[in-house]
C-alpha cells in the first residue's frame, strides 16, 4: 500500500497545484458587491467573449444595458440569451460598425436622442491581427476599428455623460500596448511594410494614451476614463492568428493554455470592476492589469504624443465639423 502513497500524493500535489495557479492567472472575481440599478451601459462589441460576459454581469447587478455591435443578428442573439439568464427587460441591441464612421455618428446621435443619461461607456471592441485591411474611411482596420472608432464615439457622447453626472469611460487596451509605437506620420501603414502584429500593438498603445488625454480633458466634469488589460483570453478575437487556427496549438498546448489562457468571464472580471467599484468614484487617468492598477508602458505615459495623437485622431475623423452637425440634429455623410 505504501508503494502506491508518493506517486498518489504527487499526482495530487500536481493537480492541487495546476488549480491554484489555473484561479491564480485567472485573476479572481471582482469584489465589488454594488449594483447599477438606473444606470445606462453602453458596451461596443458585447455580441460575444468579454464583452457579451460584461453585459450579463452588468445586467444582473441592474443596468440598462446597450450591446453595440456590428453584426446585428449575433446581437440580437446576446441580447436575447442575457434577458433569459437574468430576467431583466433593460438588454437591448443596436447596430454599430466602428469600421464606419458614418454608423459611429449614426449610433451616437441615436443614443443622444434616445437615452435620457449615459453612465458607462465600456469600449470594448477590437480586431486583431487582421491582414492589411481598410475601414469604410480608408483607414488601417486595426487603428480604425480599437481606436479612432472608439475615439469619435466617445467624443460624440461626452456632453450626454457630464450632463448624466459621475460617468465612466472604461477603454479594454491590452498588455501588447508596450511593444506598440505611434507613427505619426504614417498611423495607416501607408509607407512602410504593413506588420499585422505591430500594428495592433500600435492600436493598444493609442487606446492608453487616449485615455490619458481624455482624462486630462475631462478633469472636474465628473467624468472618469480608465484602460485595462483584461489578460489573455479564449475569445473570438484571436481568429486571424497563426496560434488560433493550428491543431497543434489546441492539441498539444491545449493544457497549458487551459492554465495560462482566462475564460471571457475571468477576463470580464476588470471591466466590470471599473465600471461598479465605489471605490473607483473619482479615479481618472489610470491603467489596470487585471483588478490592479498598474505603471504602463513609459511610452503610454508621454503627454505629448497623447496630445498629438488626439489632434490627429480629431483631424482624421473629421471631429469639430462631426460635433458641429450633431448640435443641428444632422449626420455627417
Amino acid at each position: 500500500m505504501n508503494k502506491y502513497l508518493l506517486p498518489v500524493s504527487l499526482v495530487g500535489t500536481v493537480i492541487g497545484g495546476t488549480v491554484i495557479l489555473k484561479d491564480y492567472m485567472g485573476g479572481g472575481i471582482c469584489p465589488s458587491k454594488a449594483t447599477i440599478a438606473g444606470k445606462t451601459v453602453i458596451i461596443t462589441g458585447a455580441n460575444t467573449g468579454i464583452g457579451k460576459e460584461t453585459a450579463l454581469e452588468l445586467a444582473k447587478r441592474g443596468g440598462k444595458i446597450i450591446l453595440a455591435c456590428r453584426d446585428m443578428n449575433k446581437c440580437e442573439e446576446a441580447a436575447k440569451e442575457i434577458r433569459g439568464k437574468t430576467f431583466s427587460h433593460n438588454v437591448f441591441a443596436k447596430h454599430l460598425d466602428l469600421s464606419s464612421l458614418k454608423s459611429v455618428r449614426e449610433f451616437a446621435q441615436n443614443i443622444n436622442q434616445e437615452e435620457s443619461h449615459v453612465d458607462i461607456l465600456i469600449n470594448n471592441a477590437a480586431i486583431m491581427r487582421c491582414p492589411y485591411w481598410m475601414t469604410e474611411d480608408g483607414f488601417e482596420m486595426q487603428f480604425g476599428v480599437n481606436h479612432l472608432g472608439h475615439f469619435l464615439l466617445t467624443n460624440l457622447l461626452l456632453e450626454k455623460m457630464k450632463n448624466s453626472g459621475h460617468s465612466r469611460i472604461i477603454n479594454v487596451s491590452s498588455l501588447a500596448h508596450i511593444a506598440g509605437e505611434i507613427d505619426l506620420d504614417d498611423l495607416n501603414w501607408e509607407k512602410k511594410k504593413y506588420d499585422t502584429k505591430a500594428a495592433y500593438c500600435q492600436s493598444k498603445l493609442a487606446n492608453v494614451l487616449f485615455t490619458k488625454e481624455l482624462s486630462k480633458r475631462l478633469k472636474g466634469t465628473g467624468v472618469t476614463a480608465n484602460s485595462l488589460h483584461p489578460g489573455v483570453a479564449s475569445t473570438e478575437l484571436g481568429r486571424h492568428t497563426g496560434m488560433h487556427k493550428s491543431k497543434f496549438s489546441s492539441n498539444a498546448l491545449g493544457p497549458l493554455f487551459w492554465v495560462l489562457v482566462k475564460s471571457p468571464k475571468e477576463a470580464a472580471q476588470p471591466s466590470i470592476y471599473l465600471a461598479v467599484a465605489q471605490e473607483m468614484e473619482g479615479i481618472s487617468g489610470k491603467y489596470f492589469d487585471g483588478l490592479k492598477e498598474k505603471q504602463p508602458a513609459a511610452k503610454a505615459e508621454d503627454q505629448e504624443t497623447a496630445r498629438l495623437l488626439w489632434e490627429k485622431s480629431a483631424e482624421l475623423v473629421h471631429l469639430s465639423d462631426t460635433i458641429a452637425t450633431h448640435v443641428t440634429g444632422e449626420i455627417v455623410k
